[in-house]
């Protein structure tokens, strides 16, 4: 199932439950701190992985199954599962949202334009907002202004313009760039997510990604553990990261977690 390519599908998302999902039970008014609080709560609930990528399994972006796999399901997701389900719920809460697709920097100008990030409107300022970077990613939104900055726990961030591009930066890095003003349309993101998900040098089938953010900390399972079998790593996904994974799907995975 795809993704419809004229609209959002926003209407399909059951907001009551995606709220129960991050735990948010604060206003439903489409302000900057509602949007501040709902961010935090997604980031902190939903974790951030790949594991079906490393099985093999396709990405679907449909919001039917964002729900069945995120807000359902108990798992959780890359970029563009996190980012679509967040753009749909902030759209039922009133929030004008737009979708963008980013190039990932590093050091590098050339990668493809491939992560999901959203930019939202509120309180008369427009904000980015960006649920499902994983790594160093944002943990709340920050102002899209030139130069702004954003501290939040042990982390910061700060927005430049690198000619008609907007850039994420660490202190250490930068993130990604983008042009606001380059919309994108849910076939573009297909095209992303199939990319990222299906491409042979694409790092996310080579690599086993798993991060939780706390309000003070992030937890990483980055390409292998030392693990004794697939009860071990189904204990370690449910109790450290919040993922439910079931018998079959974790001894199909335990080989890639090998080191």
């Amino acid at each position: 199932m795809t993704v419809d390519h004229m609209t959002w599908d926003r209407e399909k998302l059951d907001l009551d439950a995606y709220l129960a999902r991050i735990g948010y039970d604060g206003p439903r008014v489409p302000t900057a701190a509602t949007l501040r609080a709902v961010h935090r709560a997604h980031v902190q609930a939903i974790p951030f992985e790949n594991l079906d990528v490393l099985l093999g399994r396709d990405i679907a972006l449909d919001l039917g199954s964002l729900q069945d796999k995120l807000v359902t399901g108990g798992r959780g997701g890359y970029c563009h599962e996190h980012n679509l389900l967040f753009a749909a719920a902030l759209e039922r809460l009133g929030f004008p949202v737009t979708r963008h697709l980013a190039r990932i920097r590093f050091g590098r100008r050339h990668l493809p334009r491939t992560h999901a990030t959203l930019t939202v409107a509120a309180d008369g300022r427009t904000w980015l907002a960006d649920v499902g970077f994983g790594g160093d990613g944002l943990v709340e939104p920050m102002p899209l202004e030139d130069g702004a900055t954003l501290e939040a726990g042990p982390w910061k961030w700060r927005l430049g313009r690198d000619d008609d591009h907007w850039v994420l930066h660490t202190p250490d890095a930068e993130l990604y760039a983008f042009r606001p003003g380059e919309p994108h349309l849910p076939s573009d993101f297909e095209v992303a997510n199939f990319y990222v998900s299906r491409f042979p040098h694409s790092p996310f089938r080579h690599h086993l990604l798993v991060q939780r953010t706390t309000p003070h900390a992030r937890l990483r399972i980055e390409d292998h553990l030392p693990l004794t079998g697939a009860e071990e790593l189904r204990a370690t996904l449910r109790d450290t990261f919040g993922i439910e994974f079931g018998p079959d799907d974790a001894a199909a995975l335990l080989p890639r977690t090998a080191g």
